[in-house]
């Protein structure tokens, strides 16, 4: 069995002039790509097997994040179906200097885990054991039914 805090991943891109579009921000597949890394390792961790992008619900791009800036992306599973994992990611663009931060994008992934012949196989149930796994599994759960009830 896996625990909601045991998934819990953060990582960090230093956006670089390589990443960026003609406005000199990041690029939005840029965004995503390392959200759904950040993801699939997240959900490998709760399936505890590879994992593979079944689908992104609804991605929202807030603000952008400018050259020079870090990319920090949160990501955690905070539900399982018989081969799915749905993961919550969040980018974040930060200061590297001080450490402040703001969010730029957030949406839900959806991961199914599979096995050596490339099959969806099933996952471990995923546990909640602390104040702060509930409370991150709520969040996402709230939110999650938002995006489902078209608020």
């Amino acid at each position: 069995m896996s625990d909601l805090m045991d998934t819990y991943i953060e990582n960090r891109h230093l956006v670089q002039p390589n990443h960026t579009n003609n406005y000199d921000v990041a690029h939005g597949g840029n965004v995503l790509k390392w959200m759904d890394v950040v993801g699939a390792l997240s959900a490998m961790r709760c399936a505890e097997m590879t994992c593979v992008t079944a689908r992104m619900e609804e991605v929202n791009f807030v603000q952008s994040i400018p050259r020079g800036k870090s990319a920090l992306i949160q990501a955690y599973a905070y539900e399982t179906g018989r081969t799915s994992v749905r993961v919550r990611i969040k980018a974040y663009r930060e200061d590297p200097q001080t450490g402040d931060r703001e969010l730029t994008t957030e949406s839900h992934f959806v991961y199914v885990a599979i096995d050596d012949e490339l099959e969806p196989t099933p996952v471990p149930e995923l546990t909640v054991s602390t104040d702060e796994g509930a409370e991150l599994q709520r969040e996402a759960q709230m939110d999650a039914e938002e995006l489902y009830n078209g608020n």
